[in-house]
């Protein structure tokens, strides 16, 4: 079987590596346990997480045993990598809550059978438990305050004031990687590029305190090609939870993506075979079809063949002709719903999650932006017609944001 550091390597994962030779060398002879940190912040992965999850899935598929570490623990601290300000403190229930739920979206992707089967660990096992003291004298004396600060992820927030409180993250982390190593042999760290020096950390700690090899290894993170995040829509992330985004929702990101960036989404969050995304994704070929190929790819990878061939259908019959309106997004009013709305299109465009709030449906209204079954809404006070809820009345915000209203 391929090498799995070539085959991310090949598909453009690999960002920095501790000691990339050596590591090459050791995942072409032996079966590694490796890690990746996911802190349950929210009740749902977003795509963001989705790139973790496929190096996750192809260092498996190469014979590699996955731990999926689930940090309720850390996420009690946060993570300053990226952000401006601290973070908000969240309850061990609500973290406890949010991890279960990240168990369940990854199953789609990992293989918890077998000989190299992937496993869950939740780090708030023996953080939580930690006596500050011990830790101290038996941890923190392997880090430099000098080293950290000079990392990017503490440097960006000192103008704006760090606690000791973020700085523990990176002990934290380290330490995480130092109990997965004792415990399951675990050598490797992996995770997002902006993780490095977090990452970098435990590596150190492992290497310095056992005298042992342990690496660390950062994958790219999901950006355009101006380096901006991709996955980011008018509703906020694009979530993994089809009742955060809808399967059609999902879909039509991807159907939609800039024509420089589907051969890269196709590498990095498909596994469809380098040579077939070349094919589709060559100067002669119609981008618009890479494009169908990558939504309907991973929307199945995400939410299932048969939700997949719906988004599809649904997004055939408002833009190509044929399909079914069936499987478009959907609000099904109640006699209470009509009754409290009066079905002014400023409330519909609300209950249907196509604007914010009834003042943004009125911006949006006199912005021209707002058709009723493909007729333009010029009037913010205007209802629609009850008798015809029950074929269903198609509200277009825009160009490309849809949803159907009908009676229940």
């Amino acid at each position: 079987m391929k090498n799995a550091y070539d085959i991310l390597a090949g598909r453009g994962y690999l960002k920095q590596c501790s000691h990339p030779e050596e590591l090459r060398e050791l995942m072409g002879k032996e079966r590694l346990t490796f890690y990746i940190g996911f802190d349950p912040t929210a009740d749902s992965l977003h795509i963001g997480h989705y790139v973790a999850l496929m190096t996750m899935a192809h260092m498996q598929r190469a014979g590699h045993k996955p731990i999926a570490l689930l940090g309720a623990g850390t996420a009690a601290i946060a993570d300053p990598s990226g952000k401006t300000d601290m973070r908000r403190l969240m309850s061990a229930e609500e973290l406890d809550h949010n991890a279960a739920c990240f168990q369940k979206q990854m199953a789609r992707l990992l293989t918890f059978e077998g000989e190299n089967a992937a496993i869950f660990v939740n780090n708030a096992k023996w953080l939580r438990e930690l006596n500050f003291l011990d830790f101290m004298r038996d941890i923190g004396v392997y880090f430099s305050v000098n080293r950290m600060l000079a990392a990017e992820c503490y440097r960006q927030r000192m103008e704006r004031g760090l606690t000791f409180f973020e700085m523990g993250y990176m002990l934290m982390q380290s330490y995480d990687f130092l109990v997965l190593f004792r415990e399951y042999g675990c050598c490797l760290q992996m995770g997002g590029d902006d993780q490095w020096s977090n990452i970098l950390g435990g590596a150190d700690l492992i290497r310095r305190k056992e005298q042992k090899p342990a690496y660390a290894l950062t994958t790219a993170l999901l950006a355009t090609s101006e380096g901006k995040k991709m996955g980011k829509t008018e509703k906020g992330a694009l979530w993994l939870d089809p009742n955060k985004t809808s399967v059609y929702d999902f879909y039509q990101y991807w159907r939609n993506v800039d024509d420089a960036e589907v051969a890269n989404c196709l590498r990095l969050l498909t596994f469809l075979p380098l040579e077939e995304i070349a094919a589709l994704t060559a100067g002669d070929a119609d981008i618009n079809e890479a494009k169908k190929k990558l939504a309907l790819t991973l929307t199945a990878q995400v939410h299932g063949e048969e939700e997949a061939d719906k988004a599809r259908l649904a997004a055939e019959a408002l833009f190509g002709g044929g399909g079914s309106i069936e499987h478009m997004p959907t609000v099904a009013l109640t006699e209470a719903d009509i009754n409290e709305t009066g079905l002014r299109v400023t409330d519909l465009l609300v209950l249907g999650k196509l604007c914010a709030s009834k003042s943004d449906a009125r911006r949006t209204i006199e912005g021209g932006g707002v058709f009723m079954d493909d007729v333009k809404v010029t009037d913010v006070y205007a209802a629609a017609d009850r008798s015809k809820l029950r074929g269903g009345i198609i509200l277009r915000k825009g160009k490309k944001s849809f949803v159907r209203i009908i009676d229940n």
